[in-house]
């Protein structure tokens, strides 16, 4: 296959630390908007990677200009596209060391973690694309750009699947549904994004037990509770407590909100970036005993709508001006399609996201022991710690259903 590429290396990790932690700001602002447009739009399950359409969103906005790209940037909480870039690279490098064996530190599961964030693109056969855009993807996103024929929408969609379904390990097979290219398409953008993470303390398997689920309609589901002594992290707030479970090595965790009876949708509504920020933050040294489902969910979505109606409606339409890309063809967005998969039990988790953004022709302190049941419905964050940037966020309204 051919590739189109710069000859610029990719930045290195350090050079941009202030982009970086106004990125992660940004993403996390970002987070809660889009968990909050997805989770009012649904009355099921959720999992989804933010941080992979932003690094989608991202990539694309260095191809856009005038309205076009300030409202992208307003979306992504960001005033400045090559401050978006530097940032984003900040963080997904700064996420390349968890990927290995745990420090094996006293008490500490030394099973490895597998963490990895990839991009592509996509181009048609036929389009010159501007140097100064295929810059940055080199520089900022570590990818050139590969070489399709989109007039065979078959075999390009064959194409960019392969490639998600490999850099997913196989849990998001079919990114790309039928019909979504077709000959007027002319490049599509996408991240992958993969972790398997044995938990730090693996949850003992004969203290799991079938327990009731108490769903939001009062009903309850029989549900494989797994159990455990102890957690080290603890936070509270009104109508909710948390526990923070770290994985092998301690730098990611999954944090997970459990609502009080009868305030799950107040909780929700309150998810906004700052709430989150301060959640991720506000998380304190504590026994904790823990009780979680087993649940294995995926989401598939698609975000033009949710995109649009979040501040980037120009993106879609006529109007759109991703002149930056190549002058040689007016370009739009004609979807940007998202997965995402996970499965918890009692050894770790396994998630594994993936964002495509496809163009097309225009037509034109210690305390006492506390306890966190997730006996009921409840949300969790993903988070990388050292940089405080949630990775995959979700809901769990009834663990039995996928």
């Amino acid at each position: 296959m051919d590739l189109i590429s710069s000859d610029l290396s990719r930045a290195e990790a350090g050079a941009a630390l202030t982009a970086r932690d106004a990125v992660v700001s940004a993403v996390t602002a970002f987070s809660a908007d889009l968990f909050g447009a997805l989770a009012s739009s649904s009355t099921t399950n959720l999992v989804c990677s933010p941080y992979s359409v932003a690094v989608a969103l991202g990539m694309t906005v260095q191809g856009a200009a005038g309205a076009t790209a300030t409202q992208i940037l307003a979306v992504l909480h960001s005033r400045d596209a090559a401050v978006l870039a530097e940032g984003l690279n900040e963080i997904d490098l700064a996420l390349v060391p968890r990927s290995k064996a745990a420090s094996g530190s006293a008490g500490d599961n030394a099973q490895p973690v597998e963490l990895s964030s990839a991009n592509s693109l996509w181009g048609q056969l036929d389009v010159t694309w501007q140097q100064p855009f295929l810059d940055v993807l080199a520089r900022d996103f570590g990818t050139g750009m590969r070489v399709v024929d989109y007039g065979r929408a078959e075999a390009a969609r064959a194409e960019v699947n392969a490639w998600v379904s490999e850099q997913t390990r196989a849990r998001v097979p079919e990114l790309i549904p039928a019909g979504v290219f077709d000959a007027s398409t002319r490049l599509t953008l996408a991240n992958a994004l993969y972790l398997k993470a044995p938990w730090r303390t693996p949850f003992q398997s004969g203290m799991t037990r079938e327990s009731p689920f108490h769903r939001l309609d009062g009903s309850t589901v029989t549900t494989s509770l797994m159990h455990a002594p102890t957690g080290n992290r603890f936070a509270t707030g009104p109508g909710w407590t948390a526990v923070d479970l770290p994985y092998a090595g301690g730098r990611l965790a999954m944090a997970v909100v459990v609502p009080d009876t009868g305030r799950f949708a107040e909780v929700e509504k309150a998810l906004t970036g700052e709430w989150l920020s301060r959640l991720l933050a506000g998380f304190r040294p504590a026994p904790v005993r823990v009780g979680l489902p087993r649940w294995t969910i995926r989401t598939q979505a698609g975000l033009s709508e949710i995109l649009a109606g979040l501040g980037m409606p120009a993106a879609f339409t006529d109007a759109a001006d991703f002149s930056a890309m190549t002058s040689q063809q007016p370009l739009k967005i004609s979807a940007v399609v998202h997965e995402g998969f996970i499965a918890v039990d009692e050894a770790g988790t396994e998630a594994a996201a993936a964002t495509a953004a496809v163009m097309m022709l225009t037509s034109a302190v210690l305390a006492p022991p506390r306890s966190v049941i997730a006996d009921r419905p409840f949300v969790y964050i993903i988070h990388d710690r050292p940089t405080s940037t949630p990775l995959f966020i979700g809901r769990v309204l009834d663990p039995t259903s996928t």
